[in-house]
């Protein structure tokens, strides 16, 4: 992990307040950008005493799961039984064994659930538990005391799912929608909404549990200015192991089509829905670094992209990129390089979810600046996913209660970014 962003965040948050809140209106934490492998973390607070973890987010994430082989050392550890009501909240997919020393991750007759790293496709047993678990609380403004869960309900996994996870990460947070994601369970444990809002940076970014006010400075409240579209249920899974019948837990929203420069983009319309098998649509991911598109969807926006950049010199793409233009040919605005808007239009023409520059485009050396978009393939099982490149600077509010997501377009139309909220306490 570079060192900057792991620096930061230890300077953000050094150790947690000694005095706690005891009914916090929201919590908060940091997210950096690991620039090895363009993944997001965030650092949390679990066990006792207090061990400080970062940990890889995974917006569809079922669960948090932690490694529990290496040195889990708490007190308050407790295996989640067989058949409990923990057990069902977690849709658990049986009940283990384990046949050596009794140890955190490694007990008899305990809920086994199947802890997931999306980054390398596997999935595996995992034991069921309750540890204490905490984060600062917040008015919006700034974090205020630490917040704790007693009895918060997490999977232990082994060493070896964390391969291919950023540098001195210990696990993966889901915040999909599931029971035992981190934003239901801290609803139902503080009482306070359900809802949780991400802001990702190519720097320090951050998170939300609970409404708003988001604020950031020099003082502008996000909340207040979203625009909201309803978030659609996949009716099958999209994890890699799942009980039959469970729907997803990722946030698929309803793109209809896709403009650049105000123009739409000839698609295969049927890509855009999700069927009864469960596969189309479009889905927000921080898995993926940068939005992925079916083929022929990807080359319908290559197109069309090209020739409003007609004029524009083009340059050998540079992969994984397809199109990639002379960077000292394209100008700079407030929200980055002077191209098309790209639109994401949806439940309507007037609702509509803007990518400007900063967002659509990557700077590739000195010289390239590449659309950073990336073909899916010819039958992925998503058709739009959208990446966390073009999540950057955006801040997105997750509405559990209601079933709809609320986003604000690029703050730095609003003389703000993510990495603007105010750490200092």
């Amino acid at each position: 992990m570079d060192s900057s962003s792991l620096l930061l965040l230890s300077i953000l948050y050094l150790s947690l307040p000694i005095s706690f809140s005891q009914k916090p209106n929201a919590l908060v934490s940091p997210i950096a950008k690991d620039p090895a492998t363009l993944q997001y973390f965030t650092k949390v607070y679990q066990r006792t005493p207090f061990v400080s973890l970062n940990v890889v987010l995974d917006l569809g994430g079922r669960y948090l799961w932690v490694d529990c082989d290496k040195g889990y050392v708490s007190s308050t550890y407790r295996p989640v039984r067989c058949r409990s009501a923990e057990c069902s909240l977690a849709n658990a997919n049986g009940c283990g064994d384990c046949f050596s020393k009794a140890r955190p991750g490694c007990n008899n007759n305990t809920c086994g659930v199947s802890p997931e790293n999306p980054f390398i496709r596997t999935s595996t047993g995992g034991e069921l538990a309750t540890d204490v678990f905490s984060l600062p609380s917040t008015d919006g403004y700034k974090p205020g005391p630490a917040a704790k869960d007693p009895q918060f309900i997490f999977s232990c996994g082994p060493t070896f799912l964390l391969k291919g996870l950023a540098s001195g990460t210990s696990g993966i947070i889901g915040l999909g929608r599931t029971k035992v994601a981190p934003p239901e369970q801290l609803a139902a444990t503080f009482s306070f909404q359900r809802t949780f809002a991400i802001c990702l940076s190519g720097s320090i970014g951050v998170m939300f549990f609970g409404g708003g006010p988001y604020v950031f400075l020099p003082g502008i409240d996000v909340s207040k200015s979203l625009i909201y579209t309803p978030l659609l249920i996949n009716p099958v899974s999209t994890a890699g192991t799942f009980v039959q019948g469970e729907k997803s837990a990722e946030y698929f929203i309803g793109v209809k089509s896709i403009k650049i420069n105000e123009k739409a983009v000839k698609l295969n319309q049927t890509l855009l829905n999700i069927d009864q098998n469960g596969v189309g649509g479009t889905k927000i991911s921080t898995v993926n670094p940068y939005t992925l598109l079916e083929t022929s969807i990807y080359k319908a926006v290559l197109d069309a992209f090209g020739t409003a950049l007609s004029k524009v010199k083009k340059v050998k793409p540079v992969a994984p990129f397809g199109l990639c233009f002379d960077a000292k040919s394209i100008g700079s605005t407030r929200v980055g390089p002077a191209v098309p808007a790209i639109d994401l239009v949806l439940q309507s023409e007037s609702v509509y979810w803007r990518i400007f520059g900063a967002n659509s485009m990557v700077a590739v050396g000195n010289d390239a600046l590449c659309l950073g978009f990336v073909d899916a393939g010819k039958n992925p099982r998503t058709s739009i996913v959208i990446g966390g490149y073009q999540l950057e600077d955006n801040l997105l509010a997750f509405d559990l209660a209601r079933s709809r997501l609320g986003f604000s377009s690029s703050l730095l139309f609003r003389q703000t970014t993510c990495s603007n909220f105010d750490y200092t306490t």
